[in-house]
């Protein structure tokens, strides 16, 4: 809609109206549509916060309610002209302000969904989104487990599988050997994937997959030092995920000459557990050999994420 209006337009505002009881901030949505319109100069983007208590919102074209959203219209943008919708409102608007109103794709031909339908169900309408919002929406799964348990391989192929994208752990780049650190070399390490996964880039697919969080950066400093990181709030919520797998350790230990003992390979999936535990995330347990764990993985991320998603054939995309 924004780039049809553009053409009907020698300057475009786009109000962003955020109610006290819709879940994204506006902020947010602000930013989705100026990184997307990042180049156009006849554009601005203005949000009003409001309580729907005193702006109420309707499912059906209101003309009561189309009265009391024009006289807030008419004071956000008072030299505005024209009003460009999709919806049967827009001739109220346009009626009370005493503007022209055009009609945008009412009858949904152009694209045939509303944003509200993509809002319920992201993941499954994943291409009609742009890039700026896919970030937002993405569905990290993130793979856990003790050291030799197959967490990289697994990443890679799951990321194979569904043409998605993946950060592998930032630790066995910093650390060459797991028998061989100190408490700072850990820091480096939660910084380091952090920031991994705040440059990771958006794909086809919502999936992205994750090897390793910084909770098991945490049991490390527990199980080696005795220690707890002291992190920003932001290196947790840059870590969150929607889905996270833990990889039993009943597979063969294969010692590569960096890594612990298995005794203590052992003693740190107890660890692992117990941090787990004491952050309050949920894991599902991945067992069996190397192609079970696989198969078991498939299903149970197309049972929990991707249960009305099917690829994009379109490239056709919408803004919320």
């Amino acid at each position: 809609m924004i780039e049809f209006a553009l053409t009907q337009c020698g300057f475009l505002t786009v109000l962003v109206c955020c109610s006290d009881l819709e879940t994204i901030p506006a902020k947010i949505r602000q930013s989705w549509i100026e990184h997307t319109f990042s180049e156009e100069s006849r554009l601005e983007i203005r949000v009003f916060d409001y309580l729907e208590s005193e702006y109420p919102n309707s499912s059906e074209s209101s003309r009561a309610i189309s009265a009391i959203w024009s006289r807030k219209f008419r004071e956000l943008v008072p030299d505005c002209t024209l009003v460009i919708t999709s919806e049967p409102y827009g001739n109220y608007v346009a009626e009370f302000m005493g503007i022209q109103h055009i009609t945008f794709d009412q009858g949904r031909r152009h694209l045939p969904i509303s944003a509200s339908a993509i809002r319920n169900n992201p993941v499954a309408n994943w291409h009609y989104l742009p890039d700026a919002v896919k970030s937002y929406y993405q569905q990290k799964v993130i793979l856990l487990g003790t050291e030799s348990t197959g967490k990289t391989t697994l990443t890679q192929l799951l990321a194979k599988h569904y043409g998605a994208g993946f950060v592998l752990e930032a630790g066995r780049d910093l650390i060459e050997d797991s028998n061989e650190f100190e408490l700072n070399d850990l820091y480096a390490v939660a910084q380091e994937h952090a920031h991994r996964l705040a440059s990771s880039a958006v794909s086809d697919s919502p999936l992205l997959f994750i090897d390793t969080d910084v909770h098991i950066t945490q049991s490390y400093a527990s199980f080696m030092f005795g220690e707890q990181l002291d992190l920003p709030p932001e290196i947790y919520t840059c870590n969150k995920g929607q889905l996270y797998l833990y990889l039993q350790n009943d597979v063969p230990h294969v010692q590569d000459g960096t890594r612990l003992s298995e005794v203590d390979r052992n003693l740190l999936d107890m660890s692992h557990r117990a941090t787990l535990q004491r952050y309050g995330i949920a894991y599902h347990e991945i067992s069996g050999d190397w192609q079970q764990r696989f198969e078991r993985t498939v299903a149970l991320i197309d049972h929990q994420l991707l249960v009305h998603y099917t690829p994009a054939s379109s490239s056709a995309k919408a803004l919320l």
